[in-house]
């Protein structure tokens, strides 16, 4: 395992799966109903021991270890943050590398039938269970299949005895009580064929294809977890329980629980449940997956029009077994700087108003504990690959031959110093996800979950030891020469001369001359006086939550609510007026730039400047078009909080607009146009805007050539007023000394001069249509030929009236129950069909419910039939008490446990002052929730959800005689670090 690596040359490929689980009564089956019987030789010890006895990283206390006599493991912790809930986490360390040739896919099959049925839990039961108790499949109620394990996750939203007791109950009735009916295996067929079918697409295509190049021989090329159709189509009982019973075995099995629990109680339930579960068989040998380390001096090109161009020169080398120690942490550490600088240098070419490539990475990675690989990665333009090559090769060059500066490597120490003792100062406060991520490192990689403080110690122990001479030496010893390498074209055109050019140009290329590269000098933040700081004309508390609203005489608004949620960390959010309302039908891409502006720097600092400016600071920058404002948001510590103030104040005052910002955003505009169409969903995504507003420009993707036309130089004169004079509101919510932090927005923000105290508030431009085409749309798409999609979007309401908001929002989950009964488990047509309601907050009066299912094209009619079928049922017969119970209570649990974290509260104390509307929402909710009557929600379905009333869209295959069939030729010798796409986005529905 590298913990350093920055691009995957080999992305390697989980499946997070879902499958519905579905008892009639809230009481989970008696426990101690499991017989004891004899377990069986368990095999070696080092299979089911936990590998932190063996190394001198000293674990972290809090954690409860334990083995049953049977092998099965267990880690538990009693966390409360989140308070008053947990995670639970059964691992069986097998996945689809442990399938027979046979058996391909029924990992994940079985995976699968775990949510169809046990000895205590009838078929169907399952997650009708869980829903009762207010876990929401999919969001709280999950499992996933990997290449070498399968998890079952439960999110619990409370940590009463009872619930405990059912998600033990259920864990171990997955562990080895499931039925396997051949009724409920065959019906699950569908489900899964439907699954595999969404997921072919060209980009999964594309990674099968670098597997197949890189190493052709290796088993994992040949066990995607999803299966072929020919296994899935044969699977029955017999071969689902001959894997189940050779693979989940006890000593093959992790039980993780984190959270707000009584861990000795936990643990005396486990050891009764589990321990006596007795194995058929002692754990089966994993499989060898060996790998052929001396491939090399290869090239290949890959072709498919929805790929954009990407080059990648690899090299495989033995797999090295490092095992966790004192010792390996400080040479990771030296590969890691060392890694980290190369990457560093190659960020600083895509930041030039020239830049060689999009984007490049330089990483190694080991494959399966087989090999190890070394990845030089780049992504260029289409038709730039070789001066991308060319500029790559030369900063791989220049930095394994002439190493690296002392202000390099500072730049990194200080980056990894400050991560430590961020994460020291924090530690008691880590969230349940946190911890069940470090538990999980312990098991895929070795790594021993010490404490933060104890890392911080062995960090600063250690720290006069990462020199430019170790970095280098660390990662010469680290990653693999690129000598006669494995080379990988992959986009829409072959390169001039093919396979052979693209050699030609590396062999050209690592033989140039290169100088040793110059050092720079940091300079200080040229931002530190914005005048006299602002005084305070206005503090109050307000009585429902307790938040601090503040406004400066400059018209700046302050919120603040002081949380211990988190210790050292402070969420914060600013809003300044503007957003999405200055787009005009005249003008509608006048806000499609914003979000690249942290590209384009500050007047006195170009963007790479300000990430040497501030490293080792916990500060961040971007800015995004939401709603009727620019929002800036991240999370700072209190130390850097004045800095962090500084960044944004100097962001608003003095955006740079450099060049190399604006050339990004460009250089991405043409891979997507040409990508929009590759899968059904991307291609609803880019056309429903225009559908649903009768083709407005505001809501609709524009030409190509009217992005191409956006530069910065419009975007000044666009947004510079809104700047200069637009209202602010700044949220803070977090661990902080709230005089402290008042004086640092006095002395930034509320130094500025008097700006407008009101966000814009003009109807006219709050303004949003719906369509009265209530037709059949048909949209295009150039992905594979059985896919397609259907869609049905209502218009509805806004949100003036609350208790019509909360019946939309039970009705979107009970709409989604039925339809995942309906369509998934009675008829096998989809995967998983959406359902959503979006009630604006933004548009007046504007809403939208709206409703898909990916399918088989031969599948669409039926689909269009049940679903008809599932709505007219909604408006004409009864709700049960039952299903709405099962709609009810996960939103309860929802709204119960929202502020338990900073992120939840800083949805409320975002706009506290200008939108203190919000919040009261936000707590009479659960009680309309509550008061929603099974015959109000009847009435709601017959009045929105007709069938005349919706647009339906059907998203189905071009029929072109140039469909794309990927293309690859080879030829023998004659880590992605990929920034997000700042490409156009078509407009959400209902935003």
């Amino acid at each position: 395992m590298r913990y350093y690596s920055v691009i995957a040359p080999l992305a390697l490929v989980s499946l997070a799966l879902t499958a519905p689980l579905a008892a009639q009564s809230d009481a989970p089956p008696a426990m101690g109903q499991y017989t004891a019987v004899a377990v069986p030789p368990l095999g070696p010890a080092s299979d089911y021991e936990w590998n932190y006895t063996r190394s001198d990283v000293p674990v972290d206390p809090a954690w409860t270890f334990g083995t049953l006599p049977n092998g099965m493991r267990y880690a538990l912790r009693h966390n409360e943050t989140p308070a008053g809930t947990a995670l639970v986490r059964l691992r069986i360390g097998s996945g689809s590398l442990e399938e027979h040739d046979d058996e391909r896919g029924l990992a994940h099959y079985l995976e699968h039938m775990a949510f169809n049925g046990s000895a205590k839990i009838p078929e169907g039961e399952m997650v009708k269970l869980l829903e009762r108790k207010g876990l929401a499949f999919g969001a709280d109620t999950n499992a996933s299949t990997g290449f070498e394990t399968t998890t079952y996750k439960l999110d619990l939203p409370r940590t009463d005895g009872d619930m405990i007791d059912t998600a033990l109950m259920l864990m171990r009735e997955t562990a080895s009580n499931l039925t396997l009916s051949p009724a409920a295996v065959e019906r699950e067929q569908g489900v899964i064929l439907a699954e595999k079918r969404d997921r072919n697409t060209f980009a999964l295509r594309a990674t099968e294809d670098s597997w197949q190049f890189l190493t052709p021989d290796a088993r994992y090329t040949q066990r995607l977890p999803i299966g072929i159709d020919e296994t899935i189509r044969a699977a029955d009982p017999a071969r689902l329980r001959g894997f189940y019973k050779r693979t989940y075995v006890p000593a093959n099995t992790v039980l993780i629980v984190v959270g707000d629990i009584d861990v000795a109680k936990v643990e005396a339930k486990i050891r009764s449940m589990f321990g006596v579960w007795q194995p058929s068989a002692p754990p089966s040998a994993k499989v060898a997956s060996p790998i052929d380390t001396s491939r090399k001096g290869l090239s290949h090109v890959y072709l498919d029009p929805a790929l954009s161009e990407r080059v990648t020169v690899s090299r495989l080398s033995r797999w090295r077994n490092e095992p966790d120690t004192i010792a390996q942490r400080q040479q990771n550490l030296l590969r890691q700087v060392g890694y980290a600088i190369v990457n560093r240098r190659l960020a600083q070419l895509v930041r030039t108003d020239d830049p060689p490539f999009r984007a490049a990475g330089f990483g190694s990675n080991d494959l399966f504990q087989s090999a190890n690989v070394t990845g030089l990665t780049i992504d260029t333009v289409d038709g730039g690959w070789q001066t991308g090559l060319d500029a790559a090769a030369k900063v791989w060059r220049q930095s394994m031959i002439y190493g690296f500066t002392g202000a390099e490597v500072a730049e990194q120490v200080a980056r990894l110093r400050a991560a430590q003792v961020n994460a020291a100062n924090s530690q008691d406060t880590r969230s349940n996800a946190a911890l069940v991520n470090a538990m999980e490192n312990l098991l895929r990689d070795g790594l021993v979950p010490s404490t933060p403080q104890s890392s911080l110690e062995r960090f600063e122990a250690f720290a006069p030891a990462i020199t430019p001479v170790n970095v280098l030496a660390a990662l010469r010893q680290d990653a693999a020469p690129l000598d006669d390498p494995l080379i990988r074209f992959q986009g829409r055109t072959a390169p001039a001369g093919g396979a052979d050019a693209l050699r030609q140009t590396w062999d050209t290329a690592i033989v140039a001359p290169v100088a040793q590269p110059e050092a720079k000098d940091v300079p200080q933040f040229g931002y530190d006086d914005f005048g006299t700081p602002g005084t305070v004309v206005s503090d109050t508390i307000s009585p429902v939550l307790g938040i601090r609203e503040i406004r400066f005489a400059n018209g700046v608004r302050l919120n603040l609510k002081q949380t211990d949620l988190q210790k050292d960390r402070i969420a914060f959010r600013l809003s300044l007026d503007g957003g999405d309302l200055l787009n005009t039908a005249q003008e509608p891409l006048t806000t499609a730039m914003v979000s690249t502006l942290p590209l384009g720097g500050l007047g006195k600092h170009s963007q790479d400047e300000i990430e040497s400016i501030f490293a080792g600071r916990t500060v961040s920058l971007n800015i995004q078009s939401r709603g009727d404002a620019f929002v800036m948001d991240g999370t700072t510590v209190p130390e850097d909080m004045s800095q962090q103030l500084d960044l944004l104040t100097a962001a608003i005052t003095d955006p740079g607009y450099r060049r190399e910002g604006e050339v990004r955003y460009q250089r991405s505009i043409a891979n997507f146009f040409k990508q929009k169409d590759a899968t059904p969903a991307s291609a609803l995504g880019t056309s429903i805007g225009g559908i649903l507003s009768n083709s407005d420009p505001r809501f609709s993707l524009q030409p190509q050539c009217a992005y191409e036309a956006l530069s910065f130089h419009k975007l000044r004169y666009a947004i510079a007023d809104r700047l200069e004079h637009g209202a602010i509101e700044l949220a803070l919510v977090g661990d902080f000394d709230q005089q402290a932090v008042i004086a640092q927005v006095a002395r930034t923000l509320g130094a500025l001069p008097a700006r407008e105290t009101e966000f814009r508030d003009s109807p006219w431009l709050r303004q949003r249509p719906f369509t009265d085409k209530r037709t059949r749309h048909t949209i295009y798409h150039t992905g594979e030929s059985d896919q397609a999609l259907i869609g049905f979007i209502w218009p509805t309401v806004g949100d003036r009236d609350p208790a019509k908001m909360a019946q939309f929002e039970l009705l979107e989950r009970i709409v989604k129950i039925e339809l995942q009964d309906e369509l998934r488990e009675r008829l096998g047509k989809t995967y998983s069909p959406d359902v959503s309601s979006s009630i604006s907050h933004l548009w007046i009066d504007y809403g939208t419910f709206s409703l898909a299912a990916s399918v088989d094209v031969k599948d669409l009619d039926v689909t269009r039939a049940s679903i008809a079928a599932v709505l007219r049922d909604l408006s004409r017969k009864p709700i049960s008490s039952d299903l709405l119970k099962r709609a009810r209570q996960p939103l309860l649990e929802d709204y119960a446990n929202a502020l338990k974290t900073n992120g939840g509260w800083l949805r409320l104390v975002d706009r506290a002052q200008t939108q203190p509307e919000l919040i009261e929402r936000f707590e009479e909710m659960p009680k309309r929730l509550k008061a929603v009557t099974h015959r109000q929600l009847r009435q709601t379905a017959g009045e929105y959800l007709t069938p005349n009333a919706a647009v339906e869209v059907v998203v189905v295959p071009a029929v072109s005689t140039e469909k794309s069939t990927p293309s690859t030729t080879e030829a023998p010798n004659s880590g992605d670090t990929r920034p997000a796409s700042t490409a156009p986005v078509a407009p959400e529905i209902g935003r």
